[in-house]
């Protein structure tokens, strides 16, 4: 194979084994392998982040670590990055590569046959993207802290741009473009563009973001021209038809990850309609108090909180039980989930099937500007009511404290935070409930219905559903967004009339939490959530 692995005397490592793909295309990987001559099964990561430290600084547990417990481990550059040739563009040529690349994982040296990928984020979507075109050798796969199509849930939520996280992202790719072209002085603008790109944000128009603006990430610019979900995007979404998926599946979230509700929609996918009967009786959800990375754990738990290192376990007890017979447990339990401020809950499905719909209704006298207005939230029905009113100003819009986005919590806001400042806000409506009575695991999707109209021509619409403790702290557990004129569609969006009331269906996504007895529920209305 090649050197052994420091640290690891029985890993040995081989750096830039090459891959052919069909268009003649050299795609490069590393390869780690335990010392012996028996076949074993691979595993595969593909990224676009480098082979070397394959995210393994944000991510899961080094490749040495994988191999040390029994697997070949390869970890390749996608197709333009590191040192893999041809020309990257986000999702392009995932499919078309991830089949080549497996198959030839399936027959490399030392391969027993059984391929199974995993990997995070990014490199969730390329396990993705390899399963709908089928290859031979594929026999599962661990898509972690990923989505279910790169248009709603990745690039746009409700039709609006996600912009910090994909700003963010798109410099954060030009980056290694700009040092494949050995230019050192776009590379020098691009890293201050990121450090910058909280500003940045502020920008508009979008089309001509400064960072970006004529540099290594021209893709960027067709997301912002794609603003509604067409052809562009429908080529690359998961979400189109789970039955060209034929795969046993673990799916990783977290609660507070930018992706959660797209790995949940995955599960439910392929349990459902995932193209065998074997595939759909072998699919597994597993959340944890996460933000997207790193797995920093949140919250308060009954016992230790769950870690990165959790997460590792899980990835080697699923490979092991599929590819080593080990009688493990690991789909005893369609779902597990570590509950936000809880502990450790199986269940048969998503939604739970114990769990219980239950509605709440808004309430006030006109005037729940505010956590310090009169808005209420109870299970009765309103009557007789006079509407909120809210103004909402674009050049000073509602900030993110907290929330579901990514990478880096000092440019991205994510995670639970104290809504103070939100709160006190007057272009904010807040609805908050009378103390709970007793212990509740809030267990399942949220959706808001609104009933609404605007001055304006276009506006968003925005709920964010807290839980505020027994000192009245707020902290957010879950968000959702939706541009007036997506209502009914985010592929043919239908413009609203000004002063006319619309029906507006926002989807939160989902949630897993522990609220204790004299906690209460709060939700907060606005028009943006920046950024």
């Amino acid at each position: 194979m090649g050197t052994t692995w420091p640290g690891y005397p029985g890993v040995e490592f081989e750096r830039d084994v090459e891959a052919l793909m069909r268009d003649g295309t050299s795609l490069f990987a590393d390869v780690y392998r335990p010392s012996g001559s028996e076949p074993l099964p691979i595993l595969l990561m593909r990224s676009p982040y480098g082979k070397a430290p394959a995210v393994a600084h944000f991510g899961n547990a080094h490749p040495a670590w994988y191999a040390d417990h029994g697997y070949q481990v390869v970890v390749q550059d996608s197709r333009g990055r590191g040192t893999s040739g041809g020309e990257f563009h986000p999702f392009l040529h995932e499919q078309v590569d991830g089949f080549d690349t497996v198959e030839w994982a399936a027959a490399m040296p030392g391969s027993n046959g059984q391929v199974g990928m995993w990997g995070f984020s990014y490199t969730g979507a390329t396990q993705l993207l390899a399963a709908v075109e089928q290859p031979s050798g594929l026999a599962a796969i661990a898509p972690g802290f990923t989505a279910s199509q790169y248009y709603e849930g990745w690039t746009y939520n409700g039709g609006a741009l996600a912009i910090a996280f994909v700003c963010y992202w798109a410099n954060l790719l030009a980056l290694d473009n700009a040092i494949r072209a050995g230019d050192e002085a776009a590379w020098g603008a691009l890293a201050g563009g990121l450090a910058a790109a909280p500003q940045s944000f502020w920008h508009l128009p979008l089309d001509e973001y400064p960072p970006l603006k004529d540099s290594y990430a021209p893709y960027f610019f067709d997301w912002v021209e794609h603003c509604t979900y067409d052809d562009y995007w429908r080529r690359w979404s998961i979400d189109e038809d789970y039955s060209r998926i034929q795969v046993p599946g673990m799916h990783v979230g977290g609660w507070y990850d930018v992706f959660l509700s797209g790995t949940v929609k995955n599960f439910v996918g392929l349990k459902e309609g995932a193209g065998s009967a074997d595939a759909r009786r072998q699919q597994k959800l597993l959340i944890g108090p996460w933000t997207h990375m790193p797995w920093t754990p949140h919250g308060t738990a009954e016992g230790r909180l769950p870690d990165t290192n959790d997460v590792d376990d899980w990835h080697l007890r699923w490979y092991d039980h599929l590819f080593k017979g080990a009688d493990n447990g690991v789909l005893d339990s369609p779902v597990t989930v570590h509950l936000f401020n809880g502990a450790w809950r199986d269940y048969a499905d998503w939604p739970p099937p114990e769990s219980q719909s239950v509605d709440w209704f808004l309430h006030s006298d006109g005037r729940a500007n505010s956590k310090f207005g009169s808005g209420t939230l109870t299970r009765e029905a309103p009557g007789d009511e006079p509407p909120d009113i809210f103004i909402y100003d674009p050049g000073v819009p509602s900030p993110s404290f907290g929330g579901h986005s990514c990478c880096f919590d000092t440019i991205t806001p994510m995670g639970p935070a104290d809504q103070h400042l939100a709160e006190v806000s007057r272009m904010v409506l807040v609805h908050t409930s009378d103390p709970l009575p007793g212990d509740v695991e809030v267990v399942g999707d949220v959706s808001v219905v609104l009933f609404a109209a605007t001055t304006a021509a276009d506006t968003d619409w925005v709920a964010r559903l807290c839980v505020v403790d027994a000192s009245g702290v707020s902290t957010n557990l879950q968000e959702g967004i939706l541009r007036a004129r997506y209502r009914d569609s985010l592929s043919e969006p239908d413009p609203i009339t000004p002063d006319e009331v619309h029906e507006y269906e926002i989807e939160l996504g989902p949630v897993g939490a522990f609220v204790s007895a004299g906690s209460r529920l709060r939700l907060q209305v606005s028009s943006s959530d920046f950024p």
